[in-house]
This record gives structure tokens, C-alpha cells and sequence, in this order.
């Protein structure tokens, strides 16, 4: 795998981005901007991870435990009551866990091949 050519750990940069800006325009509710930012924030830098060093399938489970835990912060963190964060939140934590999954597979191929995660010396 390439470096910076998943689309998958796109989609999770641009997820945890979408949440944590989001809260410049949704209304808020006092827990509801801690879990959208610190998930984004979370979600934005696991996406990098992911794409710096492909292969690691440990940072494809990060990715996917972080979009899991923004999908269901509406109901950890008690803010259903305000939509737009809330739609905010499951639409961009579902895309991530998503990506995460899609991207799964091939990152556990890719260790298999390389262990060490890295790419073999010629």
C-alpha cells in the first residue's frame, strides 16, 4: 500500500473535520461540543495515522472504535433532543466506521505480507 492513497482514511479525516467544525454552526448543547470536537479531533488525526503508515490495522480499529463512539454520543452524552448535532454526529461517526471497515481488510492483507509494516528491501 501506498502512502496518502487510501480513500477510506480520506473520508475519516474529512468525517472528524465535518463533526468538530460543525459545532460552529449546529446548536449545542454542553456535552454535545466536547464529544463532536474531541471525536473529530480523534477521527482527523487517526486518518492521518492511517495514511501515513498504511498497513497498520491496529489504526483501522482506532478509526472504527472513534466513529462508533461519535456515532452513538448522542445517546452517551444526552443531546438527541438537538438534531442537527445529532444527525451531524451519526452521519459522520456511521461514514467513518464505515470507512474503517471497508479499509480493514486490505490493512491486515497488507500486514500479513509485511509484518513490520513496512515495505520489503530490495
Amino acid at each position: 500500500m501506498k502512502k496518502w492513497n487510501r480513500w477510506q482514511d480520506y473520508v475519516a479525516v474529512v468525517a472528524g473535520l465535518y463533526a468538530a467544525l460543525s459545532t460552529m454552526w449546529t446548536s449545542q448543547q454542553g456535552s454535545s461540543m466536547v464529544m463532536m470536537i474531541g471525536c473529530g479531533v480523534l477521527l482527523m488525526a487517526s486518518g492521518v495515522w492511517n495514511l501515513m503508515s498504511p498497513g497498520q490495522p491496529v489504526a483501522e480499529w482506532v478509526q472504527m472504535v472513534l466513529g462508533a463512539l461519535l456515532f452513538v454520543s448522542p445517546w452517551l452524552a444526552g443531546y438527541t433532543a438537538h438534531t442537527a448535532a445529532t444527525w451531524t454526529s451519526w452521519i459522520a461517526g456511521g461514514c467513518a466506521l464505515i470507512a474503517g471497515v471497508m479499509a480493514l481488510q486490505p490493512a491486515m492483507h497488507e500486514h500479513a505480507e509485511h509484518p513490520h509494516g513496512g515495505v520489503a528491501a530490495h
